[in-house]
């Protein structure tokens, strides 16, 4: 189905983190949502909207300590405004044409005004995503339904030369997406471990602890961020491993957040952990090690004899679409599939996976979270590592974000009664629901990208103009 893009609607809205999220060189304390609405017409003429949210996230996209938070945010509205002025001047095309057919030439817009590929690469995703939303709704489809049906035209294009005799559509067609899945808990860099931890209770009914977290949601997978400063990793490793060992059973990740100069700072710290008695269980638990070192040198130097000891995967050096193809040559057996880097590109890595497995390899994707608020940035996430067939994703928003905190009352509960499997009803509002560390997924297979409700714009403001270049 081909069709153009007509109109864009760009909001946002603050919200609070109840508790203080540490990761990489930031502690996020507060945020905002972009909400992205954009309108279609296809061939037939038939019209319609769809929608895609994500967070502003600063220090995420771009780690530059020169950059202010404020900036980082300026910087990713302005990577949607120059996807939406090339996307509503582009005519009629595919979902996937539109991505791919214009895809070069944000990049470009967006370096010439200084944003990085992972800058530019937000814009494109949240305008794929709301452009994916229209045309299933349009056709009446679920997400699952509409791509196993290729529905919106992935195919073998130039910029993507190494997948040039893949067969996309074959490999659409054999998707099993999963109706269940685990919700792998993070646990930041100033989390409290047990209640000692903790000067004051936010008491909100929420657990605080990796002790109550693990109580309460019983979870069997595990984040775990580290610092790059080994003996204060060690003795926080220790410690989180006091509180996991008591499971009967669990997994665990670890993510550096280019936290480590180089791969050898890296496995310094593999070393040591491999040395400590004390995490014996935990590192024999590991599966893998996410984006250890910094991007400006983690695709410029060999990961080989950290990789031996664990699969390393690539996150912030996903920036380019070849990435992954360059990461390969250098040890990474894997690398993240993040929904605010784009349904495409996920599916794009997938399709590696695929073909460099048939050949005997062992790649893979895991599924990461940028703090994916309740509602339609949850659930188009969901949906997207669902369709991957994933068994664990990341999940950190309903941690660090009371449900659907800063949202009108109405808005949540349509959300639960939409979504009864995947919301709780409780005494302080509608909440992501786990069930031994389990996510149900069965509702999100309505019309539309993971969601039929949509968000009370009205509750919203305008997005501003972006002060990029500042």
């Amino acid at each position: 189905m081909r069709f153009a893009v007509t109109a864009i609607e760009r909001r946002e809205w603050p919200f609070a983190l109840r508790l203080p999220f540490r990761f990489g060189v930031i502690t996020v304390r507060d945020g905002i949502q972009a909400v992205l609405r954009l309108h279609i017409r296809d061939e037939q003429g038939r019209e319609g909207w769809g929608v895609a949210a994500e967070t502003l996230a600063a220090k995420w996209f771009d780690k530059d300590p020169s950059v202010s938070d404020a900036a980082n945010q300026h910087q990713l509205r302005r990577s949607l405004e120059l996807a939406g002025e090339a996307a509503l001047a582009a005519g009629m095309n595919t979902a996937f044409g539109h991505f791919a057919d214009q895809y070069p030439a944000h990049v470009a817009a967006c370096a010439a005004e200084g944003l990085n590929p992972l800058v530019a690469g937000f814009g494109r995703a949240l305008l794929d995503r709301a452009a994916l939303d229209a045309l299933l709704k349009l056709a009446g489809l679920s997400f699952f339904a509409g791509m196993k049906a290729n529905l919106g035209g992935m195919a073998p294009h130039p910029l993507v030369p190494d997948l040039v005799g893949f067969d996309v559509a074959a490999m659409l067609a054999r998707l099993r997406p999963a109706r269940r899945i685990h919700a792998r808990h993070t646990v930041g860099l100033v989390d409290p471990i047990t209640e000692a931890d903790q000067a004051e209770r936010i008491g909100d009914g929420l657990p605080e602890t990796l002790e109550e977290v693990a109580a309460t949601y019983r979870h069997g997978y595990w984040k775990l961020k580290v610092s790059g400063d080994i003996p204060a990793d060690l003795d926080r490793l220790c410690r989180i491993a006091g509180v996991l060992d008591r499971l009967h059973g669990y997994h665990a990740t670890l993510d550096g957040n280019e936290q480590f100069a180089d791969a050898e700072g890296a496995f310094a710290l593999w070393q040591a952990m491999a040395a400590e008695p004390r995490l014996q269980r935990l590192a024999a638990s590991i599966l893998y090690i996410e984006q250890p070192v910094a991007r400006a040198r983690a695709l410029a130097t060999d990961i080989g004899a950290l990789a031996t000891a664990r699969p390393v995967i690539i996150d912030e050096s996903d920036g380019t679409l070849d990435a992954f193809v360059t990461a390969r040559g250098l040890g990474y057996a894997g690398i993240s599939s993040k929904s605010c880097k784009g349904i495409w590109r996920s599916l794009i890595n997938l399709a590696r996976c695929r073909a460099w497995n048939a050949e005997g390899g062992a790649y893979f994707l895991s599924g990461e979270d940028l703090t994916c608020l309740a509602g339609v940035s949850l659930q188009q996430d969901l949906a997207l590592v669902a369709l991957l067939g994933l068994t664990h994703v990341e999940r950190n928003g309903h941690h660090f974000i009371a449900g659907f905190a800063g949202r009108p009352k109405a808005e949540a509960v349509r959300f639960l009664e939409a979504h009864p499997d995947l919301y709780a009803d409780t005494p302080r509002g509608p909440r992501l629901l786990i069930r031994e560390g389990v996510l149900d997924l069965g509702s999100l297979a309505v019309p539309g990208l993971g969601a039929t409700e949509e968000p009370d714009y009205a509750a919203m403001a305008e997005m501003p103009k972006a002060a990029w270049p500042g």
